[in-house]
């Protein structure tokens, strides 16, 4: 039924409960995934932090950083999906919108399922840190499936 698969993780143990679940789910259909994350986007330093020489990261430095973080994150995962037999490669992206991110890889990659963990939270907590599983669900057309 489904080919390809997109986990999206952030590293947290909820997100690993997606993570583990995908591996059951990918094995059983005979699916291969893609594990991503996404880390935010480079900040410009303002002319007042230039002024004040305040200590101001190069994009490149910045970047290599990213890279570094989404490999810390996505390779641990990677090992174990494919320690299951499961076919995967990893992707990352640097956006402040993760879920923005999540649907434009799940798209560019031709996933036909995103698979991904929420972690519940209800009442002030979901205003104040937001869903991503909520986001996705609302702005993807590709099939979503939420652990928690």
């Amino acid at each position: 039924m489904y080919k390809h698969i997109l986990i999206p993780t952030d590293g947290s143990p909820t997100a690993d409960k997606a993570v583990e679940g995908g591996i059951e789910f990918a094995r059983d259909a005979k699916a291969r995934v893609t594990l991503f994350t996404a880390v935010p986007e480079y900040q410009p330093p303002s002319e007042a932090q230039i002024m004040s020489r305040h200590l101001v990261v190069p994009l490149w430095e910045y970047e290599r950083t990213s890279r570094d973080k989404a490999e810390a994150i996505l390779e641990p995962a990677a090992a174990r999906v494919r320690a299951a037999g499961v076919p995967c490669d990893t992707s990352y992206a640097e956006s402040d919108h993760p879920y923005r991110a999540i649907i434009e890889s799940a798209e560019n990659r031709g996933c036909d399922l995103i698979l991904m963990s929420s972690h519940g939270r209800t009442g002030l907590s979901e205003f104040w840190y937001g869903s991503e599983a909520r986001e996705v669900l609302t702005h993807s057309r590709i099939p979503t499936l939420v652990y928690r």
